[in-house]
């Protein structure tokens, strides 16, 4: 088994750019475990129970149309927080990071739920102003209608969301490097995440 990279970080953190960037660095698999339950929200909203899409799971479901929009980011941060469905894709998200090339995971429980015995983890956190900006420059580039405000109150009620659910809420593992991206940017901060993976012995 190869490497195991954990991290985790509220929405617009820059945790997924930094988790793909890892991944094609040192040459690992990458599971945005967030697209898992975005795709669980799709399916809800589609008129499927949750516990349900998330027991019959299919691969296929992670190439669904709209899984990056505001719909499906406010769908997954309701379904995450119901047990049943956290627990039915706990199995696909610890199969792949046990993979035999090694693989970087990124998520909101992976350094304290899926991978707790990952070598490297990393929490990647932003001041939610500054992830408000960079969602909404994302949202907009995608065709989407919104306003800063909407985006910011957006960020904050799945942040209360994440940290407050009973089951797996969002926190940072005891033994996680903090990465803050508020101030510098993604180049920056891949920089600083090959660091701290290099300094770990990877």
């Amino acid at each position: 088994m190869g490497l195991t990279i954990a991290i985790d970080g509220p929405a617009a953190s820059g945790k997924g750019t930094i988790g793909r960037a890892l991944a094609a660095h040192f040459g690992l698999g990458y599971l945005d475990t967030g697209l898992l339950y975005r795709a669980v929200g799709r399916r809800m909203l589609d008129g499927e129970d949750p516990i349900e899409a998330a027991q019959s799971l299919r691969a296929e479901d992670l190439e669904a149309d709209g899984l990056r929009g505001p719909e499906a980011a406010q769908a997954a941060s309701k379904v995450a927080a119901i047990p049943e469905v956290r627990a039915a894709l706990v199995d696909f998200q610890r199969a792949f990071a046990a993979r035999e090339g090694g693989a970087v995971l990124d998520g909101r429980d992976i350094g304290t739920v899926i991978c707790p015995e990952a070598p490297v983890k990393i929490f990647v956190t932003a001041d939610a102003e500054v992830r408000a900006e960079r969602r909404l420059r994302d949202l907009v580039a995608g065709g989407h209608a919104v306003t800063l405000d909407e985006v910011l109150e957006d960020i904050r009620a799945r942040d209360a969301r994440d940290a407050g659910r009973s089951d797996a809420p969002m926190r940072a593992a005891e033994d996680a490097v903090r990465l803050d991206t508020t101030r510098i940017g993604i180049d920056e901060a891949v920089a600083a995440a090959v660091a701290l993976v290099e300094r770990a012995g990877a």
